[in-house]
């Protein structure tokens, strides 16, 4: 049930304001105090989903509540409430924070809708945390051999910077990993990661999907489109598989990366992107440069850092932790108790040649899990995850 706090110092405005939210909707917790002192020592006892705020009182005014919730909880939207000669105070603290403001006398409709929006403004604040968390689980990189703990660092170091990342390695490695980690350990990460496989889209769409295009630029562009390029504005760009995207597309690349400028297909119209480019491949990119398949100058511009992910047969002494990561994961997927696997298991487990790498052996983990016994035995190993 959302909890909303009326913070107001006039008896009867509060009363008002109190009655006209507990009528409208009876699912709302309405609670109120009468300075702003007070407003603030409810907000560190309680949690609120939204607080509407009087700018003129006295103790602690509106602006002062307003910086002092968003330091203890920022994640609340505030709505002032302002009298005919606080109005350029009430505009103030929009820049400072506020979700919006009204004035008084308030007026029903405005009041309600403000209300209604800016609960499911932070619904979605909320949702988005929780699924930012998800997403982090979802990419943890785990492994302790000297491989691993190299990226780790090498990833620790390169974040922080907008340098450009050409990530390289087989199939199944975990290159995408890689990438999530490189944006979620960025100055960037409170903004877009949009991820873009390349070899998955047609070569006479690519750069549609990349760029956008303009109503009429060819026969399905019925409207104006955004691309991917957009989209990912003050975030980054995973482009995944670049070494299957055609000679065209890798020319308007390079363009968008030399100016931090794009055009949607059809148009001449400039638009600039602030974009942070992370791009993976795994073809050999000098190969397909001697062969005329790749842009030299592409391939400087996006290999500033070079991170090379190894095969999982070079990390053999990873696959006992990650055999306990896949059980523990898969367990909590299908709400069952998580299913150990025997000693002689993992060590067969270990001497595997893993072609398919850790995606290969994240589906032979599932496979044993649900053909194998209670425990997991080399005999399982043998007959369910043969070749």
């Amino acid at each position: 049930m959302p909890k909303i706090l009326v913070i107001e110092d006039e008896a009867a405005i509060r009363r008002v304001l109190v009655k006209i939210l507990s009528e409208e909707n009876d699912t709302y917790v309405v609670e109120e105090a009468e300075d702003g002192l007070a407003g603030v020592e409810k907000v560190k006892q309680e949690d609120y989903d939204l607080i509407l705020c009087d700018i003129k009182m006295p103790k602690m005014d509106g602006v002062e509540v307003l910086e002092a919730v968003k330091k203890l909880k920022p994640e609340i939207p505030m709505v002032m409430i302002s009298g005919h000669g606080d109005l350029d105070t009430a505009v103030n603290t929009m820049r400072l924070g506020a979700f919006d403001y009204i004035s008084k006398p308030p007026d029903l409709n405005r009041l309600l809708n403000t209300v209604r929006i800016a609960l499911d403004r932070k619904e979605l604040v909320v949702q988005n945390k929780m699924l930012k968390k998800k997403v982090s689980k979802s990419y943890q990189m785990v492994g302790e051999s000297g491989a691993i703990e190299q990226i780790k660092e090498m990833i620790e170091k390169v974040a922080p910077t907008d340098a450009r990342v050409l990530i390289t390695g087989p199939n199944g490695t975990g290159k995408e990993l890689v990438a999530h980690w490189l944006h979620e350990k960025s100055e960037r990460s409170k903004g877009p990661l949009i991820e873009v496989n390349c070899a998955a889209i047609p070569s006479e769409l690519i750069e549609s999907e990349l760029f956008g295009h303009i109503k009429g630029a060819f026969t399905s562009a019925v409207k104006d489109r955004a691309g991917k390029f957009e989209a990912a504005n003050a975030g980054t760009i995973f482009l995944d598989e670049i070494g299957d995207m055609s000679l065209s597309a890798q020319a308007k690349v390079l363009r968008a990366l030399q100016e931090n400028k794009i055009q949607r297909v059809g148009s001449d119209k400039d638009i600039k992107v602030d974009v942070r480019v992370v791009a993976a491949t795994n073809k050999d990119l000098k190969k397909e440069i001697d062969e005329g398949r790749f842009r030299e100058d592409l391939y400087h511009r996006l290999a500033v850092i070079l991170i090379k992910v190894p095969s999982l047969n070079d990390r053999r002494d990873d696959i006992p932790l990650l055999i306990d990561f896949f059980a523990k994961k898969i367990a909590t997927e299908q709400g069952t108790g998580v299913k150990s696997f025997s000693d002689k298991a993992v060590k067969l487990l270990q001497h595997y040649d893993w072609t398919g790498n850790i995606r290969e052996l994240r589906n032979v983990v599932e496979r044993l899990i649900i053909l194998g016994g209670k425990e997991v035995s080399e005999d399982d190993v043998k007959l369910f995850a043969a070749k």
